[in-house]
């Protein structure tokens, strides 16, 4: 899987924080209001580029998770919640950052950031679906353009340094905290004060979003009660804890709110423990003799899906650790037991290709795509097993169609260029890496990937003119996010 380079995280600061522009907001958004004048500051549209340029960013400078089977989970639960929130006013996007940290974090424009180390502290779905609808709530209710409107009152700190250093909070609680301060008078306590407002703001409605997406209300309180404890005495709390203080009042009021639900017993979540496994394996940061270590203490009382799920994290660790006797001994029978479930069919394909089983491996995702012909990770995979074939225009006749549906999955352009590098094709092979480097904020790079890309091809001929009218969109882009 891809892994992103990381980079300074001042620069995400320097870059928002521009120099010394106001944002300016010239026309009053029409929609109705929710608590506060918040438009007054920001109109929706300019927090979605903003949003959209900060995403950009976090590409460049955090190891943004891109394991296309943990992107469609954690869109997937998003996405059950945002449909039954209210006032949802953008789109919504949901990913993954490897971080142990436990951490999430909303921003501008419908991103919402979670951190693999959630899975880790999250036992059931619903808890970790408590954290995700506290986040979105976040973004609904428009806390971030909200507390800039209340520190603008407070303090002549630019709109542009407020944006800058509030976003750089929310990813960064230390680093952002004290950008917070450089930038406003308002006193340490009234933002501690509004912060937490929003935080019941958002629990509130987060329990609301909980309880009609068919998740049990009670995770909310149950998870937060225990971070409480856990870390009550801590002399350095996790980077959630700075963002989102849980005192005990807020705690009693969450768990008042979702003891007006009636009870309910959830079956597991096999996807999220799947997803739970695979995070342990390949995703927490530790080798594989603790992760094995790690899996084996919790089968001792796993039982069910469960134990399945945590059997094939132990398999994933034999395949990276390239153990393929003892992985077979651990997937073939959860294969066998559930040939359509994507997270074996993936891990089988891994194996395929480490053990040089080409054919079978296309002829599994081809199998498999005939009953879910449009699926995103099983189009990735098949054109993953033809380009190690050596089959790379079959992958690129794949990688284009992909590419043009998702334009902004890393994974699809880093394997197209791979592709067209290995066809010879230098030009479209730039061209899909300088969209790389779009999706990364990197846009003077992506314009030169172009321009060198242009001069490649036929004068005059449709690939020139697809690539000049390529390079005029990047430099508006760039044009528009330098004036933010």
């Amino acid at each position: 899987m891809i892994r992103l380079n990381k980079a300074p995280l001042c620069l995400l600061l320097a870059t928002l924080l521009g120099p010394g522009q106001a944002a300016r907001a010239d026309n009053f958004n029409a929609l109705p209001e929710i608590g506060t004048t918040a438009a007054s500051t920001l109109t929706i549209e300019k927090e979605m580029a903003y949003g959209d340029a900060y995403m950009r960013m976090l590409r460049a400078s955090m190891p943004v998770i891109s394991d296309p089977l943990l992107s469609e989970y954690i869109q997937d639960l998003g996405h059950r919640l945002v449909a039954n929130a209210s006032d949802v006013r953008t789109p919504f996007n949901f990913f993954l950052i490897q971080n142990r940290e436990i951490n999430a974090f909303a921003f501008f424009g419908g991103h919402v950031a979670i951190h693999s180390g959630l899975f880790l502290h999250a036992n059931t779905e619903s808890e970790l679906a408590s954290v995700v609808a506290h986040e979105i709530a976040h973004i609904t209710q428009r806390h971030l353009a909200r507390s800039m409107e209340d520190q603008a009152r407070k303090s002549p700190a630019t709109i542009a340094a407020l944006v800058g250093s509030m976003m750089l909070a929310i990813a960064s609680p230390e680093a952002g905290m004290a950008a917070i301060h450089a930038t406003t008078a308002a006193s340490a306590q009234g933002q501690i004060n509004y912060t937490r407002s929003n935080e019941k703001e958002a629990d509130r409605i987060g329990i609301t979003t909980l309880a009609k997406s068919g998740f049990d209300v009670q995770a909310m309180p149950r998870f937060f009660g225990r971070l409480a404890d856990q870390y009550r005495y801590a002399s350095t709390p996790p980077a959630m804890l700075l963002t989102h203080p849980l005192p005990e009042s807020r705690i009693s009021d969450s768990r008042s709110r979702a003891s007006q639900y009636p009870a309910q017993k959830l079956n597991t979540s096999e996807r999220y423990q799947l997803a739970r496994a695979r995070i342990v394996a390949r995703y927490a940061g530790i080798d594989s003799d603790a992760a094995q270590d790690w899996f084996d203490r919790q089968l001792k009382k796993a039982r069910g899906v469960r134990k399945d799920a945590l059997n094939y994290g132990k398999a994933l660790v034999h395949i990276d650790a390239r153990q393929y006797p003892q992985a077979h001994a651990l997937l073939d029978p959860l294969l066998a037991g559930d040939p359509d479930n994507r997270f074996y069919i993936d891990a089988a394909t891994d194996l395929d290709l480490y053990e040089k089983q080409y054919d079978q491996a296309i002829s599994r995702l081809e199998k498999a795509l005939k009953a879910n012909p449009e699926h995103q990770v099983l189009r990735l995979n098949l054109a993953d097993a033809l380009q190690e074939a050596g089959r790379h225009h079959e992958s690129i006749s794949i990688l284009n169609r992909y590419s043009h549906d998702h334009p902004d999955d890393t994974n699809g352009w880093y394997l197209l260029a791979q592709a067209y590098a290995h066809n010879g094709r230098r030009d479209a092979e730039l061209a899909a890496r300088a969209e790389l480097m779009a999706l990364r904020g990197q846009w003077d790079k992506a314009i030169k990937y172009y321009i060198e890309a242009s001069q490649l091809v036929e004068m005059n001929s449709l690939d020139q003119a697809r690539y000049d009218a390529r390079i005029d969109q990047l430099r508006l882009a760039r044009s528009r996010v330098a004036d933010l």
